[in-house]
Formats: structure tokens, C-alpha cells, sequence
């Protein structure tokens, strides 16, 4: 609950639930998932790629969702492998993030995962190396190879790991060529990669502009895509329960990581903070100001949520409702005490919200 101080007006703001399926907050969790990526891009050129498999191993990862580790592991060996082979002296290393989406257009299960890579590394000399050429040719192989290995090794139930067994003899007959990685124009300039980044990588499992209508008489929902081998427009309608079914198959476990940062993103040296980054970490704070519930409200819908709608100025906060009860901050400082780090023994009073 806010307050205007100056003609006594009250004023109640809800919470957000915070929920990545939610159209509002689903869609701030992707902007600042896109805006984090961005912060630790280094300034060159970079490649989108899309390391795909077969359909006849998804059954697999949707049965047992552990082995979704696998195209993490597979995809990022592959990388690193193939840029190990330019410069072995030197430990040449890109920066590469990998998105793991399990959804496809029609919102049916399609794991994949989406890769932004650095045109370029660095050594242990500290120098940058540039690199415009990738050999798909050998990516598909050795992607297909490093990823069916790494599966039969984490099935364990030997009934399965008899039908994996055949099922990876068909592919390699099957998928001569390997499995699919289509890899998109290089993106050299920063403005592209942003648009990218948000599009691609950060993206929900549908957005609300596809979601065309909802006939409440027949329990129907209406959505439209655009099928990815020839761009028709698709539109499709079907009951609620079953689109509610293809959302949730796509919840992912609880600690599971969707975003991982690999080689000169992923680790801590202090050569590699010499290098130039698409964005300086002195605008953080201000990209970072859009982002803030306040600014977001004003930017989205064009008005301040805490001017006064009589007097115009600004309210204040004054108290805090859950569950219809009024709660201290006192309170959340005692309740918060359970959890504060070992080493905090301050008084309740000089807690701060953070702490």
C-alpha cells in the first residue's frame, strides 16, 4: 500500500507472481535473461547455430529429463574441440553461450539447442585471434557421435539402453551426414546481436500475439505459426486442456540451468576482463533502470504507477499486505533472520532487504 502525503491518497499495488508462463512477468524474465547475455558479449563478430537431433531420439529426453545435460555437454565439446584443433599451443578459446529450448513452432516437444559464438578466441598470450570459418561438416559428425555416446553412457535401465542401442545404429545409417546444425549470417553488429539475442535466445514458449482467440463455448484455443520448413502460415485449433498440455511439458525442473556460459564467458581470468565488450560496464546501470518495475510500468503503458492520480506527486510506501494481513517490516526481518548469512549478527533494525 502507497500513500500521497500531500492529500492522503491510497493506493494498492499488487505483487507479481514472478511465473515465466505469466504474459507480463514472463515476458520481463526474458527481457533481463537477453539483457544479462548482452552485458558479457564480448565486441566482435558472432554466429547463431542450431544444433539439432533426429525425431526419433526426443521420446528419450522428454522420458528421462536428465539427459538433457547431454546436448549441453555434446554441443559444448564439439566447440571446444574444434577450436582446440586451430592453436593447441596456445589453448585457443572462444565465448560461446548455449540456450536449451524444448519447443518447437506447434508447441510440440523439439529439445535443441540455440548457440551464440565468438568469431575468435584467446590464447594464454592474451592475444585475440579471429575466426570466419566453421567446418559444419565435421560439427555434424562429431555433434551426432559426442551426443549418442554421452546418452548411452547416462541409460542405465538395460531394457531401454537394448533399444537405445539399435535406435543409434539407425541414425548413424540414417543421419550419414550427421544431425542437422544450421548456422545462421554472422552478426557483426551490436544492434543485431541484441535483436537476436532477444528474439532467439530469450524468447518464451509463445507469445501472447500468436494466441489468436478462445471460444469459451467450446473450450477451444486458436493459434497461428509460421511451419519452419516453408514459412505457410499455420493456424490451429484445439481444446485448452491439450494446448495446456503441450505449455507445461515444457516447465523445466527445478534448478535447471536453460542458460550456460562456456569459454571465455564461463570463466574468471583477469586477461579476460582486458577485453573489449559489446556493452561498457559503465551503461549497466542505466540499461538496467528500463528493466525496474517503476520504469517498465511507464515504458509499457505509458503512466507512473506511483504519481498520485489527484495531486500528482509521488506516494510513498507505507505498509505491506499478504494474504489480506497486514505484515510488518519487522516481521520479515525476523523471519529472514533463518536465512541470513553465518556471518550476520547485526540487530534486527540495521537489516537490510537484501541481507
Amino acid at each position: 500500500m502507497y500513500g500521497c502525503a500531500e492529500c492522503g491518497t491510497l493506493k494498492f499495488i499488487p505483487f507479481r507472481c514472478h511465473s515465466r508462463f505469466c504474459p507480463t512477468c514472463g515476458a520481463l524474465y526474458s527481457q533481463k535473461r537477453a539483457q544479462a547475455m548482452s552485458f558479457k558479449l564480448i565486441n566482435c563478430q558472432h554466429r547463431h547455430c542450431v544444433f539439432t537431433i533426429s525425431k526419433e531420439l526426443r521420446h528419450y529426453f522428454l522420458e528421462d529429463r536428465d539427459l538433457l545435460n547431454c546436448l549441453f555437454d555434446a554441443a559444448s565439446s564439439v566447440i571446444h574441440q574444434m577450436f582446440y584443433k586451430m592453436n593447441k599451443s596456445q589453448n585457443f578459446t572462444p565465448g560461446y553461450i548455449l540456450v536449451l529450448h524444448t519447443f518447437g513452432r506447434p508447441l510440440e516437444w523439439n529439445p535443441h539447442i540455440h548457440c551464440l559464438i565468438s568469431e575468435g578466441g584467446v590464447g594464454d598470450t592474451g592475444f585475440w585471434r579471429k575466426v570466419d570459418f566453421f567446418s559444419f561438416k565435421y560439427m555434424r559428425h562429431a555433434f551426432q557421435t559426442a551426443l549418442l555416446s554421452l546418452m548411452e553412457n547416462r541409460i542405465t535401465d538395460p531394457q531401454k539402453k537394448a533399444q537405445f542401442k539399435r535406435e543409434k545404429a539407425l541414425s548413424y545409417k540414417n543421419q550419414k551426414d550427421g544431425f542437422y546444425i544450421y548456422a545462421k549470417p554472422t552478426l557483426a553488429d551490436k544492434n543485431t546481436v541484441a535483436k537476436y539475442i532477444g528474439r532467439y535466445l530469450g524468447r518464451p514458449v509463445i507469445g501472447l500475439s500468436r494466441i489468436d482467440s478462445y471460444d469459451k463455448e467450446k473450450d477451444t484455443i486458436t493459434f497461428h505459426y509460421n511451419r519452419h520448413d516453408d514459412e505457410v502460415l499455420v493456424t490451429e485449433t484445439i481444446p485448452a486442456i491439450e494446448f495446456i498440455k503441450r505449455l507445461i511439458q515444457h516447465i523445466p525442473e527445478k534448478d535447471f540451468k536453460m542458460i550456460r556460459y562456456y569459454g571465455v564467458y564461463g570463466r574468471h581470468r583477469e586477461s579476460d576482463k582486458k577485453l573489449y565488450r559489446l556493452i561498457h560496464p559503465s551503461k549497466k546501470p542505466f540499461l538496467q533502470s528500463f528493466l525496474k518495475w517503476r520504469s517498465g510500468i511507464l515504458s509499457s503503458f505509458g503512466y507512473d504507477p506511483l504519481k498520485c492520480p489527484k495531486c500528482n506527486s509521488t506516494m510513498k510506501f507505507l505498509e505491506l499486505y499478504f494474504n489480506h494481513k497486514r505484515v510488518s517490516l519487522e516481521d520479515l526481518y525476523e523471519k529472514a533472520m533463518g536465512k541470513c548469512r553465518p556471518k550476520c549478527r547485526a540487530p534486527v533494525q540495521t537489516h537490510s532487504l537484501s541481507c
